[in-house]
């Protein structure tokens, strides 16, 4: 078996974790996604931030078919290893529905519970 890349990144069981996306100026949380060892190593290497797709069980860089593009400024872990932070330079929309995060316009509140 080969040396982790990073001893402190703890992955799941399927072999990932989730990175947690923040335009690095403004702090804006733009999206989440998941990512392996490999798409790790890719990112930190490129500086194109690379993730792993659950559903379609393959590598995907963003902004690749979008021109929506991800460069990277840094890359940090929390305190428990099991969660990446990824401060980037977001060009375009973040999310796939073409809103700038994510997050847009998807608050919840306990009144709209049911």
């Amino acid at each position: 078996m080969t040396q982790p890349l990073f001893s402190q990144v703890v992955y799941n069981n399927d072999g990932l974790v989730p990175a947690i996306v923040q335009q690095a100026d403004t702090k804006e949380v733009l999206m989440l996604a998941w990512m392996d060892e490999e798409a790790l190593r890719r990112t930190l290497t490129e500086g194109r931030v690379t993730y792993w797709s659950r559903s379609r069980g393959e590598y995907w860089r963003k902004g690749d078919t979008s021109g929506h593009t991800q460069t990277l400024v840094s890359a940090s872990y929390d305190c428990d290893g099991d969660t990446l932070l990824l401060q980037v330079e977001q060009t375009g929309a973040a999310c796939h529905t073409g809103t700038r995060t994510c997050f847009d316009d998807r608050d919840l509140r306990l009144d709209d519970a049911e």
